[in-house]
């Protein structure tokens, strides 16, 4: 077995498991763990500073990445308004994320790296040693791999600080309704 072949046997697993955990956060009662949002929300931040930062490359990619995360944001906006807000006593605070929306974002990830995967074995000329690395060398980023990133992006940011800030309203205004249940 070749050398680069192992290494991807290597890391499928890991990226099924990264491919399992991120579907999984799609569907079902989600617990709100506010220390955990901060951090996505912030390195989603930086990685869409830094797929904008492609456009001193090729502005094509930049633009790709900017129109992804408009169209992600706005979608991330209307899956604030499809999500539903839970209370458990025993569970605490959680969200149930609306599942059309969250199955739309994995099949367009899972469809465009099936899509981009075959485009670049499809490019491999025969007798060439390490036929990723030379298909990742001969074929940067495209725009439209940009564009699917930009809408991963600019949802989770727009959809994690969306949760935030419901959830910060809603421990603002319990106190002030079980005060006034009491009366």
């Amino acid at each position: 077995m070749p050398a680069h072949m192992l290494s991807y046997l290597v890391a499928l697993p890991f990226i099924a498991w990264m491919m399992w955990r991120r579907i999984s956060r799609q569907f079902g009662r989600q617990p709100i763990r506010r220390k955990r949002m901060v951090f996505r929300v912030a390195i989603f931040a930086v990685v869409g500073g830094l797929l904008l930062l492609s456009g001193l490359h090729r502005l094509a990619l930049a633009e790709g990445a900017l129109a992804g995360m408009l169209i992600g944001g706005a979608i991330g906006l209307l899956g604030l308004k499809l999500t539903r807000f839970e209370t458990d006593p025993v569970r605490g605070d959680g969200y149930v994320p609306n599942t059309w929306i969250g199955a739309l974002l994995t099949l367009l990830l899972l469809g465009r790296l099936a899509w981009r995967f075959a485009f670049i074995g499809s490019q491999i000329p025969p007798g060439v040693e390490d036929p990723m690395g030379h298909a990742m060398a001969t074929h940067s980023a495209s725009p439209l791999t940009m564009l699917v990133v930009g809408v991963l992006v600019g949802y989770y940011l727009v959809y994690y600080s969306g949760l935030l800030i419901h959830h910060r309203r809603f421990q603002q205004a319990q106190p002030a309704s079980t005060a006034s249940d009491g009366i």
